[in-house]
């Protein structure tokens, strides 16, 4: 296959790097074209994310894969303005099944930042939609990566790729669902407004939390945040008033000193009841007193514990990848099946129209001979010998050429290819006449099948009891 899948992730360059040959969403559908023209390839997908811009080409060329290849960093070295050498350098390339082979591992999370990560199959798929709708996507493509899908969503659910926490966000979350049964009748308290308590607050609504408050030194962000996920916004200074209220709280900001005291959750405790709370310290420095930890029915966790748990994730994901690799090998495997099968159809709707022209020759033949008023039975047995004759010529004037010129690999596969009973008999795997045969009878077996269909039709013209006159 003329698969070429090569790109930068945050493996092979920086992320300076990375931004200055990233994609706008409103400029892929134009550039792919403009790839597909310039680089001279027939169809291509761009996948353009924070950590990766790769491309999936096509290319029906007489040039060497690499080639093409280096021709198509070149292309995007000055699509955006860049030095082709410098790009060269933080490249890479893969050809063939390696390529295919590649966009199942990303297509799966298993080449992702983060181990696992389910975000990339769906930006995966969004890709694969604009250039289909770009008009860059062709037969080949289109058949591709259906089954790269196909493939990644079998490793997403027979394995444990996917599971286990391995982002504090997630991490701190999913503390949550261990000490609360119903993290439906929580509510939460958040502080801070930045990156991570926007992901806090979607895993808290994921898991179904619905009572939110969000706490930050500026009103505007913390309502701008707030919006996005229907939550309550109110300044730092209003902790005290929010804490009893509040079964889990979670804090990540940029401050230097701690926000929260030991003698505000104190109040906070009694003022609940004693009734327990979690609290999530995601800063550093820390957010919430050390000393915290030393009250009862409060359930401290640093950044550090959060980590301890991310880092025994990671590892049980990382348990999981022979797993997911068997399966890839066995995808990749049929894939590269049916695509070798398809080199076999051009050949056999060739072979299919040859043999339909035969027939209608030979139609037409024995209807104008009916028509004459020819004997019909002697008709229709001159027509089987004929279309028997017209089929089999070429093949055995083959296998008698194969024979004189001691081709064993043509006569066993020619064997198995015609369906010949017992022809294993004669013919070994490898192709090689048996001690007690020779190449010429083994020419004549692989004939004899065809031939006696002839003769059955010759047969047909011997004296017999007078059959229905055919109209």
């Amino acid at each position: 296959m003329n698969l070429i899948a090569l790109g930068i992730n945050h493996n092979s360059a920086h992320v300076d790097v990375r931004e200055r040959v990233a994609f706008a969403p409103e400029q892929v559908s134009e550039a792919m074209n403009d790839a597909c023209r310039s680089a001279e390839i027939d169809e291509v997908v761009v996948l353009s994310t924070c950590n990766r811009t790769e491309i999936y080409a096509v290319a029906s060329t007489v040039k060497p894969l690499a080639e093409k290849a280096r021709e198509l960093i070149d292309w995007m070295a000055s699509y955006h303005h860049l030095s082709a050498d410098d790009l060269r350098g933080a490249a890479y390339h893969h050809e063939g099944e390696a390529a295919l082979r590649h966009m199942v591992h990303v297509a799966a999370g298993l080449d992702s930042m983060v181990l696992g990560e389910p975000q990339i199959f769906g930006q995966l798929k969004s890709a694969y939609a604009v250039a289909n709708d770009a008009g860059t996507v062709g037969s080949e493509l289109g058949r591709l990566f259906p089954r790269v899908f196909t493939i990644a969503k079998k490793v997403r659910t027979d394995t444990a790729i996917g599971e286990n926490p391995v982002s504090v966000a997630f991490a701190a979350v999913d503390v949550a669902r261990r000490i609360f049964t119903d993290l439906n009748d929580c509510n939460a308290l958040l502080v801070g407004a930045g990156e991570t308590i926007e992901l806090v607050t979607r895993h808290l609504i994921e898991a179904g939390v619905s009572n939110i408050v969000i706490a930050n030194r500026t009103l505007g962000r913390a309502r701008e945040l707030a919006q996005q996920f229907g939550a309550d916004a109110v300044l730092l200074a209003e902790i005290p008033d929010h804490l009893p209220k509040s079964d889990i709280v979670i804090t990540s900001t940029a401050s230097q000193l701690p926000i929260i005291g030991k003698g505000t959750v104190e109040s906070a405790l009694k003022a609940r009841r004693h009734r327990p709370m979690l609290m999530v310290d995601i800063a550093v420095p820390r957010d919430i007193e050390p000393q915290v930890s030393d009250l009862r029915d409060v359930y401290l966790y640093s950044v550090d514990d959060l980590k301890q748990i991310v880092d025994g994730n990671l590892r049980a994901r990382q348990q999981e990848v022979s797993k997911a690799d068997e399966i890839i090998a066995k995808g990749i495997a049929t894939v590269g099946e049916e695509h070798r099968s398809l080199g076999a159809v051009d050949l056999v709707k060739q072979y299919r129209q040859s043999a339909e022209a035969l027939r209608q020759i030979e139609l037409e033949r024995a209807l104008a001979s009916i028509s004459r008023g020819d004997d019909p039975q002697q008709v229709v047995a001159q027509l089987a010998r004929a279309i028997t004759n017209k089929l089999i010529h070429a093949p055995t004037t083959g296998l008698k050429k194969a024979s004189a010129e001691g081709r064993h690999d043509v006569l066993g596969h020619a064997a198995r290819l015609l369906g010949l009973q017992n022809a294993d008999d004669s013919i070994s795997a490898d192709g090689s006449v048996s001690a007690d045969g020779s190449m010429s009878q083994a020419a004549d077996q692989l004939a004899v099948g065809a031939d006696q269909v002839s003769n059955a039709a010759s047969e047909s013209e011997s004296p017999r009891a007078p059959g229905p006159t055919l109209q």
